[in-house]
């Protein structure tokens, strides 16, 4: 038999898409499904119908409210998956993921802090709290110059300047102006578009791609009035489906990536 194949995150249309590039047993989900790790066999349960499957091979795309224990029961169980669930699993907490890419970026570090739930703060100038673990603009305020905290957070100076997104994905990259109607920058913005890609701001993706062990990553930068650039989050699911571009190179990676297996 064919080996099956776990589709994990994706959209029924994006779905559909993948799996008109495959032959073979799929097992579909949406949402994250119950699995099993039994020695070096992966089961899952079944699409619809009760009862749990082995697959051989995991598509993973999402990010989902409790799944850094699923993305850890993937790494341990081994087998082939993309994204590399090792690299996922080290990068799905935002604070731990930023610390660990700060140690690759060939770019000045901003003077960041922390502060735990209930901190008060008093510091001059404009700062901006961040808080929680989902990767899509939200769970961010700017203050000036005094400041409670409502959650632990990680505490950067605020900086007006233009926000980027570099994407890699295999061999291919992009880079997004990201915009907003505040100083709320985001993909998802009606202004967002591709702009020309700046090599020292993929270099420095790439770098952090590889130090991070990640297949395929989204790096946002805020570049300042001066042209200097810093890090400001790592995306280990990067968000495909905002531009056709993006989705067409995801889909047709994905299917190369099972047809090497």
């Amino acid at each position: 038999m064919p080996p099956r194949v776990g589709i994990i995150g994706l959209h029924q249309a994006e779905f559909q898409e993948v799996k008109a590039h495959l032959f073979g047993p799929i097992i579909w989900h949406e949402m994250l499904p119950k699995i099993k790790v039994e020695g070096k066999t992966l089961w899952m349960e079944r699409t619809n119908r009760s009862g749990f499957l082995p697959v051989d091979h995991v598509i993973y795309h999402g990010i989902y409210q409790d799944d850094l224990d699923f993305l850890s029961a993937l790494a341990l169980w081994g087998g082939p998956c993309y994204p590399n669930p090792f690299a996922m699993m080290n990068a799905r907490l935002k604070f731990p993921c930023l610390v660990r890419a700060l140690r690759h970026t060939h770019f000045p570090i901003l003077m960041r802090g922390y502060a735990s739930e209930g901190v008060s703060l008093n510091t001059p100038g404009e700062w901006v709290a961040k808080w929680g673990n989902w990767h899509c603009g939200e769970n961010k305020e700017r203050f000036t110059p005094s400041y409670t905290t409502q959650q632990p957070s990680i505490i950067e100076p605020f900086i007006d300047g233009e926000a980027i997104r570099v994407i890699a994905i295999g061999e291919r990259s992009w880079q997004i102006h990201m915009d907003g109607e505040d100083w709320l920058k985001s993909i998802h913005s009606p202004k967002a578009e591709f702009m020309p890609i700046n090599k020292d701001l993929l270099d420095d993706t790439l770098r952090i791609r590889q130090g991070m062990e990640l297949d395929l990553i989204a790096n946002d930068y805020l570049v300042d009035s001066q042209g200097q650039p810093y890090l400001l989050e790592v995306n280990h699911i990067p968000n495909v489906t905002q531009f056709p571009e993006l989705w067409e190179a995801f889909r047709d990676h994905v299917v190369d990536w099972l047809g090497k297996q």
